[in-house]
């Protein structure tokens, strides 16, 4: 059996229903640990291969010490590690993937791929040309190379989660100049400290509104990460992955009537992507005006 784990708070389990609903078709099963809740959302035709664990009826060291470091968001990011630490005593190969993600295909040669190989990566695959969408080339190094909504690891990953789950403890912040962005920036090093790290080249795993290749075709899709991003870049009916976008759409109304895609006003990131952007702008403005002087 293939397993999956996400993290989930009350309001998004909805989100864990669609992405159970998504593999159970090519035989997956789905741990979910909910963070803020005792209770589990009722909904029809709940997905039979979904199993629940609750943050505050587990007694484990790695959750016990991340639950006192965190709150809200930096609680789920910084639990990633810890939670698959929790579940891989009982399990040959294991993958976490956000909520947020949804399969298209079958996903079974990732974990023969963890008979093999300890951890698996997906790289953001950013555009990447130093000639045009400069921005884009940065974001590999501002961001992190990996996408931390997908993880797979086997019982050989053991250290590489404790290293990945201390540097959590240590820091979940996002700060540009400080080389830190939550729990992702960390996964860069994990092909450089640990062996039998694979790095999941196929374009269609953990592909995005951000990924390089928009001409991919439905067919090479395996899944699709829908962030906020993803869907404010896919909702949209010119897209050539809408059609994917309103399956997922339907997914999620199935278990969520009442969900409406609402675009996110600014934040605290959005002011602080917005004014990198003004200053890295001004840069180059500066550097192509002194080079044709």
């Amino acid at each position: 059996m293939a397993i999956f784990c996400t993290i989930s708070t009350y309001s998004h389990l909805f989100k864990s229903y669609a992405l159970a609903d998504s593999i159970q078709q090519f035989g997956g099963e789905l741990k979910v640990l909910l963070v803020d809740s005792d209770e589990v959302m009722n909904v029809e035709n709940t997905p039979a291969n979904i199993e629940f664990h609750h943050l505050g009826q587990i007694n484990f060291e790695r959750i016990e010490q991340t639950k006192g470091a965190y709150k809200k968001d930096k609680l789920r990011w910084a639990l990633k590690p810890a939670y698959l630490l929790y579940l891989l005593p009982n399990y040959q190969e294991l993958i976490y993937v956000d909520n947020d993600v949804f399969f298209y295909t079958d996903f079974n040669f990732l974990f023969e791929e963890l008979r093999s190989s300890d951890v698996l990566l997906t790289p953001h695959f950013y555009p990447s040309s130093p000639k045009r969408e400069q921005t884009w080339l940065e974001s590999n190094f501002r961001l992190g190379l990996y996408n931390a909504g997908f993880v797979g690891v086997n019982q050989n990953a053991k250290k590489a989660l404790e290293w990945w789950s201390d540097c959590c403890l240590y820091e979940i912040r996002r700060s540009y100049w400080r080389g830190l962005f939550d729990d992702q920036k960390y996964l860069d090093l994990l092909p450089v400290l640990f062996d039998n790290v694979k790095i999941i080249k196929n374009r269609g795993c953990n592909f995005a509104g951000w990924s390089d290749q928009q001409n991919l075709l439905e067919k090479e899709i395996v899944f699709i990460h829908f962030n906020a991003f993803t869907i404010s870049e896919f909702k949209v009916n010119s897209n050539p992955h809408f059609a994917s976008f309103t399956s997922y759409l339907r997914i999620l109304k199935k278990y969520n009537r009442s969900f409406q895609f609402t675009e996110r006003q600014f934040d605290n990131f959005k002011i602080q992507n917005t004014l990198y952007y003004l200053r890295w702008k001004l840069a180059r403005m500066l550097k192509v005006e002194k080079t044709n002087t």
